[in-house]
C-alpha cells in the first residue's frame, strides 16, 4: 500500500515537472513570431521581470481568498543563502545561455546547455548531497541526453568552435542545475507559490543591471512586448508553478532530466505549427529521449531508488 501511495505521489511530481517542460518547449515558436530588434539579453531579463509581477499577483490573490488559519508551525529555517543561490541559478541560466548561444549557435549552445544539465544534476546529488541516482537513472539520463543533442543537431548546421561559447553553455547548465536542487530544498520548506516569487524578483534585480551593461537600453516594439509577457506569464510563470510543485514529491536530479521533454516539445511545434520537415537522425533522436525518459520514470518511480528523503537529509 505504501509503495502504491508512493508511486502515485512521484507520478504526480513527474506529470508536473513534463507539463512545465511542454510549456518550456514553446519558447522557441513564441520568440520566432518576432522580438524585434530587442536584444536577446533584455528578453531573458525581461521575462524574469515579467514572471516576478506574476508571482506576486498570484500571491495577492492567494492571500486575499485564503481563509484565516489558526498559527502554524514555523517553517524549518533555511539559511539566506539559498535563496540568493537560487536567483543566481535562474539569472545565470538567462545570462550565459543567450551569451553562449551567440558564440556558439543556436543548436551547438542549445545541446550543450539542455544536455548537461542533468549530467551536472546527477553529479552534485552524488557528491555534494550525497544521495548518487541509480544505475538505470544514469543509463536512462545517457540515452535520453545523446537524443536530445541528434534532435538539435541533425540539421547539419555548421559548428562554430568558441571554447568561450561552449564554455558558457556548460554554465547555463550548471546554473539551472544548481538552481533545481537549491528549490526543491527551497520547496520543501516553504510553499511553492512563495519560492518562486522571491526567487523570481531575486533573479530579475539580478539580471536587468546584467543586461543594460551587456546591450544597453531595451529596444522596445509590439512584437517584442508581446512575446516577453508571453514568456514571462507562460514559459516562467505556469511552467515554474508546475516544476516547483512537481520538485516536492521527485528527486532534483530527476527533474532536471525530464526538462529533456523540452527539445520533444519544441520538435512537435515545429512539425505541426510551422510546417517544419524533420530529417530522419531527428526522428531517432526523439525515440531515444522517449525511450531514455522512460527509464529515468521507472527509477524514480521505485521505492528502492535514490530517494528526496535522503537528499532533503543529506542537504
Amino acid at each position: 500500500m505504501g509503495a502504491m501511495t508512493f508511486a502515485s505521489h512521484s507520478g504526480r511530481g513527474v506529470a508536473l515537472v513534463a507539463l512545465a517542460s511542454i510549456l518550456w518547449g514553446t519558447t522557441g515558436t513564441a520568440q520566432s513570431l518576432g522580438a524585434g530588434a530587442l536584444s536577446p539579453f533584455w528578453v531573458g531579463a525581461a521575462q524574469l521581470a515579467v514572471a516576478s509581477l506574476f508571482f506576486a499577483l498570484v500571491q495577492a490573490v492567494a492571500r486575499g481568498a485564503a481563509a484565516p488559519r489558526p498559527a502554524a508551525t514555523p517553517p524549518p529555517h533555511v539559511p539566506p543563502g539559498l535563496w540568493l543561490l537560487a536567483s543566481a541559478g535562474v539569472a545565470g541560466y538567462s545570462i550565459t545561455f543567450y551569451a553562449g548561444v551567440r558564440l556558439t549557435g543556436v543548436g551547438v549552445g542549445t545541446a550543450v546547455a539542455i544536455g548537461s544539465s542533468p549530467i551536472w544534476a546527477g553529479l552534485i546529488q552524488a557528491l555534494l548531497l550525497r544521495a548518487p541516482p541509480s544505475p538505470l537513472w544514469w543509463l536512462g539520463t545517457a540515452v535520453s541526453v545523446a537524443g536530445g543533442v541528434a534532435m538539435v543537431l541533425s540539421k547539419g548546421a555548421a559548428v562554430a568552435l568558441s571554447w568561450t561559447g561552449l564554455a558558457l553553455c556548460l554554465g547555463a547548465g550548471l546554473w539551472y542545475a544548481s538552481y533545481a536542487l537549491v528549490n526543491k530544498r527551497l520547496v520543501a520548506a516553504y510553499a511553492p507559490g512563495q519560492v518562486n516569487q522571491r526567487v523570481f524578483t531575486g533573479a530579475a534585480l539580478l539580471a536587468c543591471p546584467l543586461a543594460w551593461a551587456l546591450a544597453g537600453a531595451p529596444q522596445w516594439s509590439p512584437a517584442a512586448l508581446a512575446v516577453v509577457v508571453y514568456l514571462g506569464i507562460v514559459v516562467s510563470g505556469l511552467a515554474y508553478v508546475a516544476f516547483s510543485h512537481g520538485l516536492r514529491s521527485i528527486s532534483g536530479a530527476t527533474g532536471v532530466t525530464l526538462t529533456l521533454i523540452e527539445p520533444v516539445a519544441a520538435f512537435v511545434l515545429a512539425v505541426l505549427i510551422v510546417g517544419e520537415q524533420q530529417p530522419l537522425v531527428a526522428w531517432c533522436g526523439l525515440s531515444l529521449v522517449m525511450l531514455g525518459l522512460m527509464g529515468v520514470i521507472r527509477a524514480e518511480l521505485r521505492p528502492t531508488a535514490f530517494r528526496a528523503p535522503r537528499e532533503s537529509a543529506a542537504a
